[in-house]
């Protein structure tokens, strides 16, 4: 178990150093564990956000906390893009109502190529 808290970390860290790299490509695991940690985080915040005296304050650092990945995000959301050899401009889906759920989380879940495409190796 430690050993996988401590590899999740480990890539959570990763991508946030990574977060002005558009080019190249994320696995899917690499993508989901990053989904995984930041919905695990927001889950915090949503319980520390029923404090009723710290309830402005956590809100603050959680605001906070969302601007801070929001690049990090894209910058990943498009490298998966990039591994099922679609460009990244499929991301600006996100800002269809309904359809961004729908279409990025399947553009997301299928698996990448297995061989190396236009937008680099194999992750």
């Amino acid at each position: 178990m430690e050993s996988f808290l401590v590899t999740l970390m480990e890539n959570y860290f990763s991508i946030l150093k990574k977060y002005t790299v558009f080019t190249g490509r994320a696995s899917r695991e690499e993508f989901w564990m990053f989904v995984l940690v930041n919905l695990l985080i927001g889950l915090i915040f949503s319980i520390l956000t029923r404090i009723p005296i710290l309830r402005v304050l956590f809100w603050i650092v959680y605001i906070l906390f969302i601007l801070a990945v929001l690049i990090p995000s894209i910058a990943l959301g498009i490298r998966r893009l990039h591994d099922v050899n679609l460009s990244g401009w499929l991301m600006l889906l996100c800002l269809i109502p309904v359809v961004n759920i729908i279409v990025v989380f399947l553009l997301c879940v299928i698996e990448g190529n297995e061989y190396d495409n236009q937008y680099g190796f194999t992750p």
